[in-house]
């Protein structure tokens, strides 16, 4: 009786199959999210050109690289970002996943670099964006990025109270092209 049991449960779900794989796969995420990572679309592929990069070092310029794509049909997107010696050995190595929250209708920067990690406050802005960063106490670093005509310029300022104003960095990337990556080659079934 047992086995006649199973033989009409695996019976039943090769029946049922076919119309299982006939279920339409839903987008990830939901229309306001893709809406809102869509109006970002302009950062997405691979760019590369000069960081100046300001520090108690001094001052050293690198060649910086960035990727942008989307994943979650287009929910979210993840950067990565890479500086380059001129010997080119990698010397900073940064990972971001922006997306849109409806619930406190903003968006979402989780970034992680240098060790740090965090949940970020960023804007879209008319011709790119902004985002910032705790510094220490009373202390910050804004970032503004203009992307236009395939160019993407953005500085870093560190702001401290009682203090001027200081750039930290500054970055000027051209588009180089597209890319299909975080989303190409997901695990094969087999």
């Amino acid at each position: 009786m047992k086995s006649m049991s199973l033989m009409v449960v695996a019976a039943a779900f090769l029946i049922s199959a076919p119309v299982v794989a006939q279920v339409p796969v839903q987008p990830a995420g939901t229309a306001a999210q893709r809406e809102a990572l869509a109006s970002l679309d302009i950062l997405n592929g691979e760019w590369r050109g000069q960081a100046v990069v300001h520090g108690p070092g001094g001052t050293e310029t690198l060649t910086q690289t960035e990727r942008v794509g989307s994943l979650l049909g287009g929910s979210i997107k993840v950067i990565e970002g890479r500086g380059y010696a001129a010997d080119g050995s990698t010397v900073f190595n940064a990972m971001a996943v922006l997306s849109w929250d409806e619930r406190e209708g903003r968006y979402r920067f989780r970034s992680w670099a240098n060790g740090f990690s965090g949940d970020y406050r960023f804007e879209r802005t008319e011709d790119g964006f902004r985002w910032e960063t705790p510094a220490g106490p009373n202390a910050r670093i804004e970032y503004v990025a203009t992307v236009r005509d395939g160019t993407w310029h953005e500085v870093g300022t560190f702001y401290m109270e009682g203090q001027p104003p200081r750039q930290m960095i500054e970055m000027r990337l051209t588009r180089i092209g597209d890319t299909d990556w975080p989303a190409s080659e997901a695990v094969p079934t087999r």
